[in-house]
């Protein structure tokens, strides 16, 4: 059994390192570039108007849409703040040292750009679903802006998708949390039948929640995440506190190492540990904030909302959060605590490890809920995703069919090992990228078009 799931984790592991190679760098990196000079890096001169529009200051009930600007941000949210703040962070440093998180943060900054131009073409371009209903995403955004022809690109898109949504990564982290928090301290026995009985239980609360659809996730994403997001803040800034004097140190090695990546054990790229490095950081950016992936344009694009340029400013929002805030957070937590060079652990084992060593007795279990929090949250986003996906392939009527799928991944993924679902999804989500980039550098001079006639509207209505 053993030689069987390491051969299936070499056969995932090669086929995420071929589809990250060299062009989907340039594709997603150098797009978010192209895009953030073209645009005059709009996404930093418009922030504090975003902010109002996320507040509700120009909300109507007359707008078209399901679901408010803040309740869009936060589904959004509740897929990318999540394991991929906690446990992909932990992943970067423990592979590429603290280098790995530089890069983390070029990927944010080019990812407000990405994520403004895909959050405004997700309203630009809405389309109905064969119920007639209103919907939005990559794959509408595709057929309706770019033409009937290349609904091939839209359907490789809802394909990849379907895998790229599974919630594996999450559910096997909190189920590595669970054990090593609570049931291994309290000598409980871990093996397969805690790990399925982990899995059992989140099947249950997935179902209750993703079962009553967006409504249901908007409003449930609404309150959880501001909640884990303070939660978690608090209790990171309390770590920094008790560490203040080594704060600045780490933050000048992250700039340094990350030039010189001597701290890299991963593989290279280009012939050198600094381009494998470079990849690293933009894999588990990507990761985390999805900027250019095209999972958080699906849910934006359910915003009740007449204004595509409002959607994109909110939605430029939530790499900024997710990545420049949430995942500096995490990543200093385990720098000055020192345990990402005293510990052997690896993705949220490591974060458990530097929580404990901060905060003793309680540490742990603070994270803990924040994890629970974090990865239920996520669990109900991406179903959304999913059931989108298949209903652009199968028709609306068959949607209901990705949950019970999706339900069923939640066992695999309690069951499986962090490689193996790291580099699924990892996989997954560059094949997901690949259309949804070529899309949106297709369609930026329509969204600077529409961008430039927004904002001499406010400048006129002011």
């Amino acid at each position: 059994m053993d030689t069987l799931g390491q051969k299936m984790n070499s056969i995932v592991e090669s086929f995420a390192s071929a589809v990250w190679g060299l062009p989907l760098l340039c594709l997603l990196i150098g797009g978010g570039i192209f895009l953030l000079v073209y645009s005059r890096f709009l996404p930093f001169r418009y922030l504090g108007h975003a902010i109002q529009v996320l507040r509700g200051k120009y909300d109507s009930p007359d707008d078209p849409g399901e679901i408010s600007h803040f309740q869009a941000l936060t589904t959004a949210l509740s897929a990318t703040v999540g394991m991929g703040n906690i446990a992909g962070v932990a992943v970067a440093i423990a592979i590429g040292g603290p280098g790995a998180v530089f890069w983390m943060w070029v990927s944010a900054v080019v990812g407000m750009a990405t994520k403004f131009f895909t959050g405004t073409l997700a309203i630009m371009y809405r389309g109905n679903d064969s119920n007639g209903d209103e919907q939005g995403g990559p794959m509408y955004f595709i057929t309706e802006g770019m033409g009937k022809v290349w609904k091939p690109l839209a359907i490789f898109f809802s394909i990849a998708g379907l895998v790229g949504a599974l919630p594996v990564f999450n559910v096997n982290q909190l189920k590595q949390a669970i054990n090593d928090i609570l049931l291994l301290p309290n000598n409980i026995e871990v093996g397969f039948t805690t790990d399925l009985f982990i899995g059992f239980v989140l099947v249950i609360i997935t179902a209750t929640v993703i079962l009553g659809g967006i409504h249901r996730i908007g409003k449930t994403a609404s309150k959880l995440v501001p909640v884990m997001v303070i939660l978690y803040f608090v209790a990171v800034i309390y770590i920094l506190g008790v560490h203040i004097e080594v704060v600045p140190k780490y933050l000048s090695l992250i700039l340094t190492d990350a030039f010189s990546a001597d701290l890299y054990k991963g593989d290279t790229m280009l012939g050198g540990v600094l381009g494998g490095l470079i990849l690293l950081g933009i894999r588990r950016g990507a990761f985390s904030n999805e900027a250019g992936i095209g999972t958080a344009p699906m849910a934006h694009g359910a915003a009740k909302t007449a204004q595509p340029v409002r959607e994109g400013l909110v939605a430029m929002l939530g790499p900024a959060i997710d990545t420049l805030v949430v995942c500096t957070l995490t990543a200093l937590a385990i720098l000055v605590t020192g345990v990402w060079e005293s510990s052997d652990a690896n993705g949220v084992s490591l974060t458990a490890t530097a929580f404990a060593k901060a905060m003793p007795g309680v540490g742990k279990y603070i994270l803990l809920v924040c994890i629970a929090i974090f990865s239920i949250s996520s669990l109900f986003s991406y179903s959304y995703y999913g059931t989108k996906c298949l209903s652009f392939i199968a028709g609306a009527k068959n949607k209901k069919y990705y949950n019970y799928f999706y339900i069923a991944s939640i066992l695999i993924g309690a069951t499986t090992s962090l490689d193996m679902m790291i580099n699924l999804i990892d996989g997954f989500f560059a094949l997901m990228a690949i259309p949804t980039m070529i899309a949106t550098l297709w369609m930026a001079p329509r969204v600077m078009r529409e961008a430039k006639k927004y904002f001499a509207e406010l400048k006129h209505s002011k």
